[in-house]
């Protein structure tokens, strides 16, 4: 099957579902390949019978039930603080669940990349802002194309040379682009510095006829992961100050802008405080995992303000040595750029080592029970974004029931 008759296939599964026979009951429980359970998809069967015990490991899980919790629960709280929400889809790059933020009220979706983008414009998702520059010939043909297809599509700039490459593609295409000025909060990743140098290139922005300049993106990544409320409170208002003065600044200047975009999940409950930004592009909020939980809450040590809703499922492979444990999920089952691996879901005190590309390594020793050889466990992801990214599919469940099969747009180009 080519991959886009499996995205195709894969986001009809909710509904195709509802109509389908039950799987056949001589198939005994874990002997579904994933390629099986595509086929049902795509020829219309459905998912009727199947289980999460049915499933090949390592899959990527979703509780819907905590998703869909998370989802109402920063619904209501942007609604009681007077802010919008564009959530970002870097984390799940998924469209159904982009669906799912829109129709919760999200005004729109943030992605990083021009294939985000791509991908969720061809689901029908609107709204779009692109969070990070799209530089060279490439991609800002792609994005014209886009735009042109869509013309709420949003980008940024941060530099009168990228501001003029963007402003002579749009000459080009016979179009008017959307831009946001895109201020560095200290990062030094991307962005111009807030005060004078963002000021002067807004009104340089502001004389590029093909240009529409639209509001204000700053992001400040390194704040969301600043273990302590106080501490991040402190953090973030010390990055967003700038950048709320230059926006301030250029508006009382009688620059057109709208939006003053930015925040994440682990400030979500804090930027609205500054009363200046008009959207949240919180993002990790629909999953969460172990780094977020680790920063700390408003009340206590363990960031648990969202469920925990994303999982990986692996089975036990090798029980050979005394409270140690070899699963089949490693370097290629879970996210690696942290300096910890994933959280056994229901095991406290277990501990996981990576063992190889397709191994984990369970230390049993303090954990309140033993495991058994065949046994599935379900981890807790390290990083839920680059998570993501490893699969091609999110097996969606209610309790342990396969409610539906979303896929993932993963890749780059």
């Amino acid at each position: 099957m080519s991959r886009r008759t499996f995205l195709q296939s894969g986001l009809a599964a909710t509904a195709a579902a509802a109509a389908a026979p039950a799987l056949a009951a001589t198939k005994p429980a874990a002997s579904y390949t994933g390629a099986e359970i595509d086929e049902r998809l795509a020829s219309g069967r459905g998912l009727d019978g199947l289980t999460k015990a049915d499933l090949p490991t390592p899959a990527l899980l979703l509780d819907l039930d905590a998703f869909e919790a998370n989802v109402a629960r920063l619904r209501d709280h942007t609604r009681a603080a007077g802010i919008a929400l564009r959530p970002h889809a870097k984390t799940h790059k998924c469209p159904e669940i982009a669906r799912r933020q829109l129709a919760a009220g999200a005004l729109g979706i943030c992605v990083a990349t021009i294939r985000e983008a791509e991908a969720m414009a061809a689901a029908g998702i609107t709204g779009l802002l692109i969070t990070s520059e799209l530089a060279g010939p490439e991609k800002i043909r792609r994005l014209l194309r886009l735009a042109a297809r869509q013309p709420d599509t949003m980008a940024v700039t941060d530099s009168l040379e990228h501001a003029q490459q963007l402003d002579a593609a749009a000459a080009a295409a016979g179009q008017k682009l959307n831009v946001f000025l895109d201020i560095d909060p200290g990062s030094r990743r991307t962005g111009v510095t807030a005060g004078e140098p963002a000021k002067q290139l807004a009104r340089a922005i502001m004389r590029l006829p093909h240009l529409a300049l639209r509001g204000v993106h700053c992001y400040s990544g390194a704040s969301a992961h600043v273990v302590g409320f106080d501490a991040r409170r402190t953090h973030s208002h010390a990055a967003m100050t700038p950048a709320i003065a230059t926006f301030r600044d250029l508006r009382a200047e009688g620059l057109p802008l709208e939006i003053l975009s930015g925040g994440s999940t682990g400030t979500y409950n804090i930027d609205p405080e500054l009363k200046a930004m008009t959207e949240l592009q919180c993002g990790s909020y629909v999953f969460m995992d172990v780094d977020y939980r680790r920063i700390g809450g408003r009340g206590g040590a363990l960031y648990d303000d969202f469920a925990s809703a994303l999982t990986v499922l692996a089975t036990v492979i090798s029980r050979n040595e005394p409270k140690r444990a070899t699963i089949d999920a490693g370097l290629k089952a879970f996210a690696t750029d942290k300096r910890f691996g994933p959280d056994a879901k229901d095991l406290p005190g277990l501990k996981y080592s990576w063992g190889g590309d397709e191994h984990g390594i369970l230390d049993l020793a303090a954990a309140p029970r033993d495991v058994r050889l065949g046994e599935r466990l379900e981890f807790i992801v390290p990083h839920c974004d680059p998570n993501v990214n490893l699969y091609d599919r999110l097996y969606c469940l209610r309790g342990d029931k396969v409610e539906a099969v979303w896929p993932v747009a993963r890749g780059y180009a």
